[in-house]
Parts: structure tokens; C-alpha cells; sequence
């Protein structure tokens, strides 16, 4: 699966982007971070061993330091030898010293999608849900990724009011860009580079040189724009989900990846600049995970959500395996990737007219009847093949030209050598005229083929093509070009690229939180780009991607609509309204499901599918205190003197309970609940705490979704919720009465009539990875 996303990502962008080994992505070029945690002490102080550091470090190597942190955190980042990394890390007030890490990317009609999937109908109180204040305005959306391209629709600011006073960012000036380039939509943009770096023009500027900043940009608060489209397909309004919120950029990517220390200046200015939402679609690859002192994504989340800052963050592309998900910290909103109700079909035309209903995008533009003979790669191997899987898997260098010229070749994508483009490239200069990939994942989501006669089709339909080869003389068959279908079903449904859950840290954490839509999203493009262009065509200013970092911006732009009809609630109620308002089931009224067809589980979708009005009235929501996450960090193995660096402010008894282990992680009051290590006849208790923010008195009453061979006992099972008593605690009591290999998953809903407050629980038998 990794293969097929690497090659579908690829295949968008031809060369942006390539996964960097691990060690390639912890060199350090011999940068550190240097981490020290709060900018105050536990007792409000002023750090001055910050200052005293850094100014050593400054008198002894005067051009050393290449980012400083002071505004939400202390740190550094700093060209050391390791000797000085070592020696500095023990030095009084650091938390952590590591090599400065390279991260990469998680790379319209979704919001009407959502809408339309939304089973909770808000009140329609003037006062609370009308107008726009329903659009996110003036809300801030911090954006950290590739830059943004400002002379994009989807960010003019047309009839938007003046820029909240709250703002206290700027617009950096750089090549290409000037302080014009920002309005009252895009009221900010930085961008951060190391001194002395030429990175292919993508460097001295915050402009997107890439289109994924513009992309997940747009996606999360562009404007509606009507007629939008990927030439002519897809057409219709592209929007974001918070079309009121004000844009802040800060470009910590280029063309190599995402620097660490670039990512946590991003995170320091924007904690000052006073944006409301940070979201990041971007993160460290599977077998790269980090714990909290040395992740760059995770210390600067931690000290923005101690401002009050939600963050949000994609869960990465490497599923479809289990305990592959990333930026799994808690006080993160992790998000999945699911399809919507549009496919993306190229279909093959088979001699008789026999069509297969093909995937990917193409503006192919050949016979439209089945005149092109058809040939199976591993029927037309080349003496210079060294195998035969070889010719069936199209590898370059498989045929000789005769072989395939004027021919439709149908290659299988088992080799995870080439991307498909690659491909079809060593086949077209060979003078063959299409190509058939047999490839599940790639069917289910549409790679971009350009000009270029290439479908993708499931290894069923494969079958039947090949049957079709044999059992005929004369094989033929055409690739017509893309159509959109709308209305598909089933959606959503989990692409395989989501990473999945359980936690690789602890299973006494659910992860991911929530999915949105990540497949196929139309949105804004930078309007001189050449990767997407189709010959003949100009450049797209709209474009189709796929990826939990087309997810990520869903959820951020629902974030900031919430924020700005409740200015005063703080992270951790805004993720849990999200959490509790999810949606289980697809446009079939149906359980949502993977694209291998089983039925999705928490490890895929978390919660579910997020809602787009849902969040707005939640009734009840599960308050996580920074006091939690301090918790956390003590049951994962900090001392109390790391963790009094870290926090602003320790609660005056607060200590770390003398056994501390993963499993104590179960009492974080988190809106889902994970269980770990139970075992048959044992039971093990949770406790929850909920907040009313309904205005209204009313009897909330607990109902149980449990699978077999699991008891789960709520007490009490009704809460009275009054105006003099708006926290209510409950306990929640798990029981394994039989046997089972299988983790166990099941919910609990409270509701009063109006509000359902849906928790998901996972129950695993092993605290180990499977």
C-alpha cells in the first residue's frame, strides 16, 4: 500500500516530494533543536536560563543560531557539533536536544457531501446559527505548510469586513511576494528558511511554489467560487468549510520536506500572531514516531493548545497497516481520510462493446470505439525480461518496440518499482498507445494521467479483461476519458492510505480522532503551475488531490466555524463537540466501511465522519485539562522535574502518582475511551466528567453499544443536568466475559431527546503492537 500512495502522489506532482528513508529524514545537516520548554516558570517567573544559553552560544559561535522560540515556548535551533548537542542538553532549564528532523506532506463538492450526511439538525435560533457567524468569521486559521499562491479566487477578499484586532502577525515581503499580496482574507504569511538556502526559487518567499499550501488553504477557508473545476470536471462551487475565517501562512516546507525547526518557528510566531486554529497536514512517516521531547509537531501543539489554540493535524498516508499513524499526541486532533460521493471514471470499451468501468483521471484523446489491439504484458515478453513478472508488470525495458507498438498494453502494479507514469512513458516512447493498470487502490483513488490513454481497473475486472484476451483472436479494446459520477455509492469509505490506529505510543489512547473527506478534493491551485498542466490546456487554478492532508483542512475549516460561534470554549471542548457529533454510516444508511468492504472500526475513522452542524450544538462535552495532558506525560515516563520545564504552570498539588504506567491513560478525560490489557474475567473502570453547553436543564440517559463477550456497566446511567450543576461525572466499568483474540469496539451515547453524545471505546486484550 505504501508503494501505491507513493506512486499516486508521485504521479501528481512527477517529481515533488520523494519519502526520504529515515535516516535520511533525521540528518540534521548539523542543525539541533535545543527545547526548553514554557517561556515561564511554573511560578510565572521570567526564564533567564534561556537567555543566558542563548547568549553564550551567540559569543562563542556568532552565526550559529538560525531560529529562536520565545513567544508560546523556549528553544532554539542552532548548527552544533554533537559533542556541543550533548553537552547542551545537559544543561540546567533544557528539556531536549535533538537533530533537527525533515517531515513531509500528508499529501468543493466534500462540504456539500458532508452537509448532506449530517444527521443532526441544528436549531435555527437567529441569535446562535444564522448568518455568518455560521461561516467561521473572523476566526483565524493558521496554516503551516508549502506558502500560498494569493492571486487565487478562493482567497479575495470581497465584502469581508476589517482584520480582528486579535491579529498581531504581518506579511513578510520576498521574491515574488509583497506586503499588496496580503487583504483582509489573507492577513498573513511568513516563511522560514535557513540562512544562506537556495531551494529551486522555493526559498525567500512565502508564495507556494508547490500547490499543497493552496491547496489545504483553500479547503479549509476559501471563499465560494462558482464554475470551478479540473478542466471542466468536477465543476461546480469550490468553497471552504469556514469561508468567514481569515488565513495565516507560514511556509515551513520546500521542496525537500518540512524542517522541524522551521515548523516549531511556525508554531512559535503564530501562537503570538494570535491565530484561533493551526493546522498542519504534514508529519513524520511510519517508523519514524517520536515521543513528545523530540517531535517538533507535538511540543509546539502542546504549547499552542495551552494558549488556546486547536490544533489540527493529518494522521498520515501509510495504511493500510495497523499502528501506523502519526501526530497521536493527545492534546492533537488526528484526522483520517475517507471518499466522498463522487468517482472519477475512465471507462474501457472491450470488442462487442463490453465496457469495465475504469478509474484516474485522463483527457485522452483516441478512438472512442475499440480499434487498438490488446495485449497482456506477460504475453509479449522481451528476450532482455529477466522474469516474467517482469512483462506482466510492465517494467520498463520488458518489450521491444514491435511488441507493443500501436497496441493497449494491460500491465499489473505488484513491483512497487515504478510509478505508473514511468510506465506508460517507457510504453508511449515505444509507440504504444494505452495502458491498462490492474491495481485496487489505484482504482479507488484516481491518480492524474493527464493527456495520457491510462485507466486503472480492479484486479475482478482484470480477471475479465484477461479472460477476454485468452478466449479471442483478436483482442481489442479502447480508454475513454474521464467522467465524473456523482452520487456514488458507497461513501464514505476509508481509502487504504489512511494510517490507522491503535496508537503506536500506548493503546490506552484512541487515535485517530475523527476523518473527513481526503480522496480526490478539488481546490485552489497556484495559477502558473506546469505539473497538472494537460497539453493544450493552460495551467488549472483548481486541482484534485488525495491524502489525509486533504482531510486535515475539513476538520480544521469545522474548527474554526465552532470557534467563532463559541469564542470562549477552549481546544479540548471543540474537539470533543466534533468527536461527539460524528457520523457512523454512509450514503446506504449503512455502517461506513473500508475499501477492502469490512466494516470501519475506531483504528480507521475514530469517532466517525466528521459533521459540519453537529459540532455547533454538542449538548455535553468532555473538558480535557491541560492538568490531563501533564498526567499523560507522567504516565509515559516524565519526571516532575521535566515536566515543571515544560507546563507554564503546575496546579499547586500536582504530582505524579508513584505508579505510573500507560494504562492510567484510560482516566484521561478524552471524549473516546481506550482500554488496554484486559483480560478474560477481569474488569477495569474508567471515569468521565461531562460540561453542559446547552443552557437547558434536562436528563441525559446512557446508551450501550457493546459487542458479544463484553459487559459494560454505566453508573449512574442517567445524569441530571441543571444549571447549578454543569460538570457531572460518571464511571464506566468494562468486563471481559469470554475469549477473544480481537480488540472489541462498541460506543457509549448519552442523550437527552435532543443532543446524542457519542464516545467510541476500544477494548484490547495486549498493551503490545500486534
Amino acid at each position: 500500500m505504501k508503494g501505491f500512495f507513493i506512486s499516486f502522489y508521485l504521479s501528481i506532482f512527477l517529481v515533488l516530494f520523494q519519502r526520504e528513508t529515515e535516516s535520511a529524514q533525521l540528518r540534521s545537516n548539523g542543525i539541533y533543536i535545543v527545547y526548553m520548554g514554557a517561556s515561564v516558570s511554573s511560578k510565572s517567573d521570567p526564564r533567564n536560563d534561556y537567555d543566558q544559553l542563548l547568549s553564550s552560544l551567540m559569543e562563542r559561535k556568532k552565526n550559529a543560531v538560525i531560529h529562536s522560540y520565545s513567544n508560546g515556548f523556549l528553544g532554539f535551533a542552532a548548527y552544533l557539533s554533537e559533542d556541543e548537542a550533548k553537552s547542551i542538553a545537559q544543561t540546567a532549564g533544557v528539556v531536549s536536544v535533538f537533530p533537527d528532523p525533515v517531515l513531509q506532506l500528508h499529501t468543493t463538492h466534500s462540504w456539500d457531501f458532508l452537509k448532506d450526511q449530517t444527521a443532526v439538525e441544528v436549531n435555527s435560533n437567529p441569535s446562535s446559527t444564522s448568518g455568518s457567524i455560521s461561516n467561521g468569521t473572523d476566526t483565524i486559521i493558521g496554516i503551516l505548510d508549502t506558502g500560498i499562491w494569493p492571486e487565487s479566487e478562493s482567497f479575495s477578499d470581497e465584502d469581508m469586513g476589517p482584520i480582528p484586532s486579535q491579529w498581531k502577525g504581518t506579511c513578510m515581503e520576498g521574491h515574488d511576494f509583497t506586503t499588496l499580496s496580503c487583504n483582509r482574507k489573507l492577513i498573513g504569511a511568513r516563511y522560514y528558511d535557513e540562512p544562506g538556502s537556495s531551494n529551486a526559487g522555493a526559498s525567500g518567499t512565502p508564495r507556494d511554489k508547490n500547490g499543497h499550501g493552496t491547496h489545504v488553504a483553500s479547503t479549509a477557508a476559501g471563499i465560494p467560487v462558482k464554475g470551478a473545476s479540473y478542466y471542466g470536471l468536477a465543476e461546480g462551487t469550490a468553497k471552504g468549510g469556514s469561508p468567514g475565517s481569515r488565513i495565516a501562512m507560514y511556509r515551513v516546507c520546500s521542496l525537500n520536506g518540512c524542517q522541524g525547526s522551521a515548523i516549531l518557528k511556525g508554531f512559535d510566531d503564530a501562537i503570538a500572531d494570535g491565530v484561533d486554529v493551526l493546522s498542519l497536514s504534514l508529519g513524520a512517516s511510519d517508523g519514524m514516531e517520536q515521543e513528545f521531547s523530540v517531535d517538533p509537531i507535538a511540543i509546539g501543539a502542546f504549547h499552542a493548545v495551552e494558549k488556546g489554540i486547536i490544533v489540527v493535524c493529518s494522521g498520515g498516508n501509510e495504511g493500510p497497516n495497523s499502528r501506523t499513524a502519526v501526530n497521536i499526541a493527545p492534546w492533537i486532533l488526528t484526522v483520517a481520510a475517507t471518499t466522498i460521493d463522487r468517482d472519477f471514471e475512465s471507462d474501457v470499451v472491450l470488442g462487442g462493446n463490453k465496457v469495465i468501468k475504469g478509474g484516474g483521471i485522463n483527457f485522452a484523446d483516441i478512438q472512442k470505439s475499440p480499434v487498438y489491439p490488446l495485449i497482456y504484458g506477460s504475453s509479449a515478453k522481451s528476450i532482455h525480461a529477466l522474469a516474467d513478472s517482469e512483462a506482466r508488470n510492465c517494467i520498463p525495458g520488458s518489450f521491444q518496440d514491435d511488441q507493443v507498438k500501436g497496441k493497449i498494453i494491460l500491465c499489473e502494479n505488484k513491483d512497487n518499482l515504478y510509478f505508473a507514469l514511468q510506465k506508460f512513458e517507457s510504453l508511449k516512447k515505444q509507440g504504444a498507445i494505452g495502458m491498462l493498470l490492474i491495481n485496487n487502490d489505484e482504482r479507488a483513488v484516481a491518480s492524474t494521467f493527464g493527456s495520457s490513454p491510462v485507466a486503472a481497473i480492479t484486479e475482478e475486472d482484470g480477471a475479465k479483461i484477461i479472460s477476454y484476451i485468452n478466449s479471442t483472436r483478436n483482442p481489442v479494446a479502447t480508454i475513454l476519458p474521464t467522467v465524473v459520477v456523482p452520487k456514488y455509492k458507497p461513501a464514505p469509505v476509508v481509502p487504504n492510505f489512511s494510517s490507522r490506529g491503535p496508537s503506536f505510543s500506548t493503546r490506552s489512547l484512541l487515535k485517530p480522532d475523527i476523518a473527513a473527506p481526503g480522496v480526490t478534493i478539488v481546490a485552489a491551485w497556484p495559477g502558473n503551475d506546469t505539473k497538472g498542466v494537460v497539453s493544450g490546456k493552460g495551467p488549472p487554478l483548481y486541482y484534485v488531490l488525495s491524502g489525509t492532508s486533504m482531510a486535515c483542512p475539513h476538520v480544521s475549516g469545522v474548527a474554526a466555524t465552532v470557534k467563532s460561534l463559541h469564542p470562549s470554549w477552549t481546544p479540548s471542548a471543540i474537539k470533543s463537540a466534533i468527536l461527539t457529533s460524528a457520523i457512523q454510516t454512509n450514503n446506504l444508511q449503512a455502517p461506513i466501511t473500508t475499501n477492502s468492504g469490512s466494516k470501519a472500526t475506531p483504528y480507521d475513522i475514530g469517532a466517525g465522519e466528521v459533521s459540519t452542524s453537529g459540532p455547533l450544538q454538542p449538548g455535553l462535552v468532555y473538558e480535557t485539562e491541560i492538568n490531563d495532558y501533564l498526567q499523560y506525560l507522567c504516565y509515559t515516563g516524565y519526571s516532575l522535574t521535566k515536566i515543571n520545564k515544560i507546563a507554564s504552570s503546575l496546579p499547586a498539588n500536582f504530582s505524579c502518582p508513584t505508579k505510573s504506567d500507560s494504562d492510567a491513560v484510560s482516566n484521561m478525560n478524552y471524549p473516546s475511551i481506550a482500554i488496554s490489557n484486559l483480560k478474560e474475567n477481569e474488569s477495569k473502570k474508567v471515569i468521565r466528567t461531562v460540561t453542559i453547553v446547552d443552557q437547558d436543564e434536562s436528563v441525559y440517559t446512557a446508551l450501550v453499544d457493546a459487542p458479544s463477550g463484553l459487559d459494560v456497566e454505566v453508573e449512574p446511567n442517567k445524569l441530571q443536568i441543571t444549571k447549578n450543576s454543569k460538570k457531572v461525572t460518571y464511571q464506566v466499568t468494562f468486563r471481559l466475559t469470554s475469549s477473544t483474540k480481537e480488540d472489541m469496539f462498541g460506543s457509549i451515547t448519552w442523550t437527552n431527546g435532543k443532543y446524542k453524545v457519542r464516545s467510541p471505546f476500544v477494548v484490547a486484550l495486549s498493551n503490545d503492537s500486534k
